[in-house]
């Protein structure tokens, strides 16, 4: 089951401009290391699913993951060869925005270095730059 909203007042939404730096959820609030990200954009369900079953191995019962992002919005796409006009498209995914700045994937119960390396291979499965935060030096 992909992860999305349980029920929603539009289901159809506008697209919104993708810029500004993240003022909620900037800093570390559960784990001990985190993943910031460093440019604007959309996160797909799928991208941050694939993070969770990535985690899920790395971490073979042992520490915590906290995932800071929820995928709110609703993209919509029309079908291939499709004349133009004729309305919106049908609902195609669901992603969240997230602003520069946005902590999307906290770490606790782990060492610093095995934190890192899995926050190095999440971090080829995301669609910007991202960096890696202690709570030493954020």
């Amino acid at each position: 089951m992909p992860l999305m909203p349980k029920r929603v007042k539009y289901r159809k939404l506008q697209k919104g401009k993708s810029r500004g730096v993240a003022t909620c959820g900037a800093t570390l609030a559960f784990g001990e290391f985190g993943l910031k990200t460093l440019e604007n954009g959309w996160l797909k369900n799928n991208q941050i699913e694939a993070v969770r079953v990535n985690i899920a191995r790395q971490l073979h019962k042992g520490g915590k993951l906290w995932m800071r992002a929820f995928p709110h919005k609703s993209i919509t796409k029309k079908p291939a060869e499709v004349r133009m006009g004729k309305g919106k498209g049908d609902l195609d995914h669901w992603v969240a925005v997230v602003k520069r700045g946005k902590v999307l994937f906290e770490l606790g119960g782990v060492p610093e270095e095995y934190a890192r390396q899995c926050f190095r291979l999440i971090a080829f499965k995301l669609p910007f730059r991202t960096k890696f935060i202690t709570r030493a030096h954020k």
